[in-house]
């Protein structure tokens, strides 16, 4: 098993990061254009906690060689599992994902939290910290040097898709501060 870490501090706060979460793979994302459908299919408020919790699955084009794809069978197209768990008491979001397609071959389980960044922030200038672990695991059997080498790949690769993907969404935040606030101001016009 590899592990792939990484942390990155928002310089938006936890409410706006919260919030444009759930258009991480809008139109307004262009890093992500591998990502075809996010469909929930489940919401649902612990009525006791207030923690809300969501399932979706995730639908991509994977990038992986033809070659690959006719050996191990399958289609060019994979499915990722998320969990979330937004915990509005405490300020946190955390979501857990996992690889459905070839799980059986290679297993892909990762962790992401949003919270407020209370070292970095400011009063009138929140920061949210981004938080980013994933264990991959390599079941081919063989040879232990053949798993090591596709962990040491998908570690690779996966940390590549990880910057484009903190690329974009820092996109989906700007956009969203931008349109929230200039229908704040329409709303302001209006009461005047």
């Amino acid at each position: 098993m590899k592990v792939f870490s990484s942390a990155y501090s928002f310089d938006y706060s936890w409410e706006e990061v919260s919030t444009a979460n759930w258009r991480k793979y809008c139109p307004w994302n262009d890093k992500s254009p591998h990502v075809i459908a996010v469909d929930t299919l489940s919401r649902e408020v612990d009525p006791a906690t207030g923690i809300l919790r969501t399932e979706r699955l995730i639908t991509c084009h994977q990038q992986a060689p033809a070659w690959v794809i006719s050996l191990l069978g399958g289609s060019s197209t994979s499915h990722v599992y998320e969990t979330s768990y937004v915990y509005p008491s405490e300020k946190r979001v955390t979501m857990c994902s996992m690889n459905l397609t070839w799980a059986n071959i290679l297993r892909v389980r990762e962790t992401v939290t949003y919270q407020p960044d209370l070292a970095t922030s400011s009063p009138g200038h929140e920061r949210t910290q981004f938080t980013q672990d994933a264990k991959i695991t390599a079941l081919c059997g063989g040879w232990q040097k053949i798993r090591t080498k596709i962990e040491e790949a998908s570690v690779e690769r996966f940390g590549e898709n990880a910057r484009r993907g903190r690329e974009g969404f820092e996109a989906v935040l700007e956009m969203s501060r931008r349109v929230f606030g200039e229908e704040r101001e329409r709303e302001k016009d209006k009461m005047r």
